[in-house]
């Protein structure tokens, strides 16, 4: 095979819905405050009995089932997710043990928000070396659980999914070449820290970095697909904040595509946020079979991945 590709996609979110009226009984803010800064309208929110291998290996399910596709058929595991709260079993052997997956290769991966699109590389390049066959990749995050919320500046912003791919070969690649980097520097902007673990974040030094920098280099994940941002059919970056999100797409110049903002229903949902958006796109009809879409991940550490892909 001279490349991989995006076979199917899938997504899950707990039932419960939190709204910004319910968020302002429990911290001094309200609907207006949140909706103007952030453009969230509502977020997802899992129980204490729905830990974060239950939410990947429903979204993982929908995309095998997509694919039309058994356990047996998965040979590598991959979760993207900073909110695992033991060190082992990891996630993707968690995940591999609740759907059946007999033995594939688990390894989970941990930058944060730009997470999956790591993930999504890493199975890209395993695939195309011939060390697998098909890949799970996923995207999975609690925010919930490392929440402070009595700190209005941080629990408005969260909220919990999954989001699923399945990656295969293909004689003609459906994943581009990564574009990946980070900002050391800079890693103290978004932190998951201290004991009990909690989500902090220099928002305003985060905004700056994304508005100023991501677009030049969303323009070069482009370059290396050999597509220009014109002819992309749809922008997901990480969902992070709706007023990140709309004025970078401006940028970036993807004047024909569709922009992912399920960031106004789901919250800020870390390595979820892509596939979880991604899935929805695909699920609505926005998006159709072989569409270029720019996936463009940014966060903690500062890291950053995007690629292009074929959507399924």
């Amino acid at each position: 095979m001279n490349g991989s590709r995006i076979a199917a996609v899938g997504h899950y979110q707990p039932a419960k819905v939190l709204t910004n009226e319910e968020l302002a009984g429990l911290v001094d803010t309200s609907d207006e405050w949140i909706r103007s800064r952030v453009g969230i309208k509502t977020r997802h929110i899992a129980g204490p009995d729905e830990p974060v291998d239950e939410l990947a290996s429903h979204a993982a399910a929908k995309a095998l089932a997509s694919a039309g596709l058994a356990p047996a058929d998965i040979d590598l595991v991959l979760v993207a997710t900073s909110t695992a709260v033991d060190r082992s079993p990891n996630m993707a052997a968690r995940v591999a043990a609740r759907l059946g997956i007999p033995s594939p290769a688990a390894m989970d991966v941990n930058v944060v928000c730009a997470g999956f699109t790591h993930a999504l590389a890493t199975a890209d390049h395993t695939v195309r070396a011939g060390a697998a066959t098909r890949a799970l990749v996923i995207g999975a995050d609690k925010m919930s659980a490392v929440t402070d919320w009595s700190d209005r500046t941080t629990c408005v912003l969260v909220g919990d999914g999954a989001g699923a791919a399945v990656v295969e070969g293909a004689d003609v690649p459906g994943i581009s070449p990564v574009l990946w980097g980070s900002v050391p520097e800079m890693g103290h902007a978004v932190r998951i820290e201290g004991e009990p673990a909690r989500f902090a974040q220099e928002g305003q030094s985060v905004y700056r970095w994304a508005t100023t920098k991501l677009p030049a280099l969303a323009r070069q994940a482009c370059e290396r697909a050999g597509l220009t941002p014109e002819d992309l059919a749809a922008v997901v970056l990480h969902q992070a904040n709706l007023r990140i999100i709309e004025p970078l797409a401006e940028k970036i110049g993807a004047v024909n595509a569709v922009v992912a903002r399920d960031v106004t229903e789901s919250g800020n949902t870390s390595a979820a946020s892509i596939p979880l958006a991604f899935s929805k796109l695909v699920e609505r009809g926005e998006i159709l079979t072989g569409d270029p879409v720019l996936l463009f991940g940014f966060g903690g550490n500062l890291s950053y991945a995007g690629q292009v892909v074929r959507c399924p």
